[in-house]
């Protein structure tokens, strides 16, 4: 059993960063070596991907609409995986929820295990 703590959302100005923070935890987290990531859902849409990473940090993904902008990271040491986002837009505004999973692949899928989410909201 894997548990998400999302933490870091907030409001902010277009143009302004923001850090998200995910602590794991569980038995089966402190056991495999799960991969963890981030999903966004804006009112009315559905649930997008955003970034995912793999255990040992080296397999990297990240949607499309924010290369180069976003960067996903973790510190299993901590458990925690951390989602650096700069340059935000108004239509980065979401409820972010973190995901975990064996698989990177699995979480750019859609699959895993999902956090309670943590509101962002950037102002135009």
């Amino acid at each position: 059993q894997v548990q998400l703590v999302e933490s870091g959302g907030g409001l902010v100005q277009a143009g302004g960063s923001l850090r998200l923070s995910c602590a794991a935890s569980g038995r089966a987290f402190s056991r495999w070596q799960y991969a963890m990531g981030w999903f966004r859902q804006a009112p009315g849409k559905e649930r997008e991907f955003v970034a995912a990473i793999g255990w040992t940090g080296t397999i990297i993904y990240y949607a499309d609409s924010v290369k180069g902008r976003f960067t996903i990271s973790r510190d299993n040491a901590k458990n925690t995986v951390y989602l650096q986002m700069n340059s935000l837009k108004p239509e980065d505004t979401a409820v972010y929820y973190c995901a975990a999973d064996l698989s990177s692949a699995q979480i750019r899928a859609g699959h895993g295990t999902w956090g309670q989410g943590t509101q962002v909201t950037v102002s135009s």
